[in-house]
């Protein structure tokens, strides 16, 4: 097992500098790399002290990431955040602002599809676009309402 803390703060900054990390996602790569807990854990909040991680405004970016850029619904970007390492209160903090946007992303997500999907029966198109949503995490309701506006 490794224990020197200056390695440790080393290999932190290496992968930090390729994207940003949660505090789980932090701990889980220093231990996988051998470093003892307390010396990952030592590191971590050293990190923390001097705002290297703060898991509640990388939640704020890959909250925007998921409903933005993947198109997830409101439920689908809670999993993807609880998936990336953060704890549930930060989660629900983060989703507070009570914004559903869930109905403009599933039209949204309908409109991109159907630029691939011309030339489709009918059926098969409808069938396909609901897997999607509901891969994507939409309710029935949410996808019922957005295919029946867009079809």
């Amino acid at each position: 097992m490794k224990d020197s803390h200056a390695e440790a703060r080393h290999y932190a900054l290496k992968l930090l500098s390729y994207k940003g990390r949660s505090e789980k996602e932090l701990e889980e790569r220093l231990s996988k790399k051998g470093f003892e807990k307390t010396v990952a854990s030592s590191t971590i909040h050293y990190l923390k002290n001097i705002g290297l991680i703060d898991d509640a405004a990388y939640a704020e970016i890959l909250k925007r990431e998921a409903l933005s850029i993947k198109m997830l619904s409101v439920n689908g970007a809670r999993r993807y955040l609880y998936g990336r390492g953060i704890p549930r209160d930060v989660i629900e903090q983060v989703f507070d602002s009570g914004e559903n946007t869930d109905i403009e992303n599933a039209r949204k997500l309908i409109e991109k599809k159907l630029r691939t999907l011309q030339n489709c029966p009918a059926e098969t198109l409808k069938r396909r676009l609901y897997n999607l949503l509901a891969r994507k995490g939409y309710s029935f309701g949410t996808i019922m309402s957005a295919l029946k506006d867009k079809l």
